[in-house]
């Protein structure tokens, strides 16, 4: 059993004139509750066999059927499961019928031999990757469902239309966390499948990272007990929901996944928790205008597990004319507006170095470097390093590198997303 608890931290007091609410909604998962866990988990592996995972000496494939099978090892005992050989098409590599098997020792040792046979050959169509695990998973709507997608390269065999109505087809159906291998894939197009689908996107620089990477992502998956979670906020007549988004461990927009409950109340999809999982959500409100003195309620914040909601909290808003109240910023509110400014300072950076902006690029990474270091994100820091010089990180004064390895540009665009915590002792 799981017990979600919920708590929202803000500075509750605007100035005369203020509508503009924030809060941070940190939501726990915890053993010891009412929730049940799912009966059932699916796992869905697509690796990439197009002609291009031959390259290097066959190291890229083989690495694939390597990390595929130690993935398998970690299902645990009736977990329903496939394997998907993606290239321009996508084909059941394992159960040889087009369904989902169940994990036993005997399943997974004949899916690890089925995986050992595959080869690379033709294109790369990810929309028709995701379709085709789409129609293994549909119809387990209950479960805990989760797709593994791995590529080399760009979706070059099929229109980013196609792509798009894939994804859309997908949301609600399984989660999906990407990876790309190597420097040939495109971070945008990656990041556009997993942000629809709740996952990840990261890259696996060399095929010898692959089998590691594999087994957290399942391990992860088998650790997930409750799926249907949602952040549900209700807000007054008058009152209107700017944003939502998660904040940690991840930057997440989840304001356009918002899924209506009523006029005044919406469902933001958290997808599927396991025990022991935290996630901090930032909430923006815009109120109508109210004099000094004057006390609001912003939003009531709830939490719904399989449509059924709880309630945790309420965003308040009180207005003053007492400055010190008014301009007293949340600890919580700064920290993750800090991160959001970081992501953005190292995506427009690196946008402006490809463009061949070097007085932009330099501006923007160093003020990226300025912040990772503020905030202490060391490893956004060390990412960094790899782009520019770092002379002096409290001022973000930096240097761009002039030979800069294509692989490090992508791991440092791939993970600026990565938050730390806001640290919440003394």
């Amino acid at each position: 059993m799981t017990q979600f608890n919920a708590n929202v931290f803000q500075n509750e007091y605007l100035p005369e004139g203020g509508q503009v609410v924030d809060a941070v909604v940190t939501v726990t998962a915890t053993e010891g509750g009412t929730v049940e866990p799912v009966a059932e988990v699916v796992e869905v592996i697509v690796i990439d066999v197009s002609g291009s995972m031959n390259e290097g000496g066959g190291a890229k494939i083989a690495s694939a059927r390597q990390a595929t099978a130690a993935a398998i090892d970690v299902l645990r005992d009736g977990v329903k499961f496939a394997v998907v050989a993606g290239n321009h098409e996508a084909r059941v590599l394992y159960p040889r019928a087009p369904r989902l098997e169940v994990a036993s020792p005997k399943t997974r040792e004949e899916a690890k031999r089925f995986v050992a046979e595959v080869q690379g050959d033709g294109g790369t169509a990810m929309g028709t990757w995701l379709r085709g695990a789409r129609s293994l998973i549909e119809g387990h709507q209950d479960a805990v469902a989760h797709v593994i997608l791995l590529t080399d390269g760009r979706n070059e065999h099929e229109q980013a239309w196609e792509l798009d109505a894939a994804i859309a087809d997908c949301v609600g159906v399984f989660e999906c966390d990407c990876r790309g291998l190597g420097d040939k894939w495109e971070v945008d197009e990656l990041r556009k499948i997993s942000n629809a689908l709740l996952g990840t996107t990261d890259i696996i620089p060399s095929p010898d990272d692959m089998e590691s990477e594999f087994r957290a992502l399942t391990e992860q998956t088998m650790s997930k007990s409750v799926t249907n979670v949602a952040l549900r906020l209700w807000n007054p007549k008058g009152s209107e929901i700017e944003f939502v988004k998660q904040v940690a461990p991840t930057l997440d927009d989840l304001t356009g996944k918002a899924e209506a409950v009523d006029a005044l109340t919406a469902d933001y999809p958290l997808g599927s928790w396991g025990d022991g999982e935290t996630r901090d959500y930032h909430v923006r409100i815009r109120i109508p205008l109210g004099n000094v003195g004057d006390e609001r309620l912003a939003a009531r914040v709830m939490l719904a597990v399989n449509d059924v909601s709880e309630p945790v909290a309420l965003v308040r808003a009180v207005w003053t004319n007492d400055e010190g109240l008014s301009t007293r910023i949340n600890r919580e509110v700064a920290h993750y507006t800090g991160q959001a400014e970081l992501a953005d300072a190292i995506a427009t950076g690196l946008a402006a170095r490809q463009s061949g902006d070097e007085r932009e690029a330099t501006m923007r990474l160093g003020r990226a470097v300025q912040l990772a270091h503020e905030n202490g994100n060391d490893d956004t820091v060390r990412l960094l390093q790899r782009v520019v010089e770092v002379d002096d990180p409290k001022t973000g004064t930096v240097r761009l590198k002039r030979a800069v390895d294509e692989a490090d540009a992508m791991a440092l665009d791939v993970r600026s997303t990565r938050t730390v915590r806001v640290n919440r002792k003394g």
